[in-house]
């Protein structure tokens, strides 16, 4: 790090972490969010099932940092309390036996599916199948899975870990602590609000907040602003091998 002249991170929590860690100086850091392609995550609520049944996805590496355990530990007291939800699943890795496991120990094989690993095109027609998407990642500096599902109009439920806070306003997302027991709660109150979510509200609003043009806007930004710094230290031959 005491290389680098200039690091962006993807969110607050991000950059205080980087701060902290490498002790770097806090003025050679900035903070630009990542952003997607919106018009690639629509809404498409003809291929959701209809009220009252519901679809909970998970796209996710199956890991333990992305808290894969606490997805075996939910399923099954949701499946139980709630007999018309289902949860599609898709993402492979080692925790997968998790989900397997549970999934024979309680007979859930027509409420759980495991779709294992999928390409990146196919990530928007499992997005569109479903109402509430949830992630229960235990460390996160942005997380853009949650802003693809909000741009599909899923109502979001994650955990409350990283810079996730940061990603979307409280009434796209509801957060809770890293255990199961907050997670089950915040799919209850979950269920309680989807009927009033407009899915393509959603997606116009994540348009205006997310876009690769506001990224590369800010990052030139960010550029002249540090080259104006530099040039009250340096010379115009050092600035010139800086950014060679």
């Amino acid at each position: 790090m005491l290389d680098v002249d200039h690091s962006i991170c993807v969110s607050h929590t991000n950059r205080e972490n980087l701060v902290l860690r490498t002790e770097i100086n806090p003025y050679k850091t900035s903070v630009i969010s990542n952003a997607l392609d919106a018009s690639k995550f629509i809404p498409c609520i003809n291929k959701r099932p209809k009220w009252p049944r519901i679809n909970i996805i998970v796209i996710s590496r199956l890991t333990e940092r992305k808290g894969t355990h606490l997805i075996a530990h939910i399923i099954p007291i949701i499946c139980k309390k709630y007999p018309f939800i289902k949860f599609i699943i898709g993402g492979d890795g080692p925790k997968r036996i998790l989900l397997e496991e549970m999934r024979e120990k309680y007979r859930l094989h027509n409420k759980v599916f495991l779709l294992g690993k999928i390409k990146q095109k196919d990530v928007i027609n499992i997005l569109q199948q479903g109402h509430i998407f949830l992630n229960t990642s235990l460390t996160e500096a942005f997380c853009i899975a949650i802003i693809e599902a909000a741009s599909c109009g899923l109502l979001v439920v994650s955990t409350d870990v990283g810079g996730i806070s940061e990603v979307l306003p409280h009434d796209m997302m509801i957060l809770a602590k890293p255990n199961y027991k907050d997670l089950c709660d915040a799919i209850d109150k979950s269920l309680e609000l989807i009927k009033n979510v407009d899915s393509y509200e959603m997606h116009r609003r994540l348009t205006k907040m997310y876009s690769w043009e506001k990224v590369a806007e800010k990052t030139v930004t960010h550029i002249y602003i540090y080259i104006f710094i530099c040039t009250q230290f340096y010379s115009v031959k050092t600035l010139i091998f800086f950014f060679l």
